[in-house]
């Protein structure tokens, strides 16, 4: 049997869900305040590696369709934030 090899972008955009799930429910047993920021902070870094993967995967992209318009409005959009 072989498994097929799941998108890791996928993969980490469903491990970030459950951590906020989490993050969601310690609130609502009113965990620590510190408690709930080590999870918020691991969160926010999950996104940031994310939203970096997906910009390297972009530029990939954009470099052989040599659009790089496209990657122009990613850069813009994340640098937003």
């Amino acid at each position: 049997m072989t498994k097929t090899k799941k998108d890791p972008i996928a993969v980490s955009l469903n491990r970030i869900r459950g951590q906020v799930d989490g993050i969601s429910k310690m609130y609502e047993e009113k965990r620590p305040c510190v408690e709930i920021a080590h999870q918020l902070a691991a969160v926010r870094n999950s996104v940031s590696r994310v939203a970096r993967d997906i910009l390297t995967s972009e530029a990939g992209v954009c470099s052989k369709d040599n659009n790089c318009q496209q990657l122009d409005l990613v850069l813009k959009e994340l640098l937003r934030y």
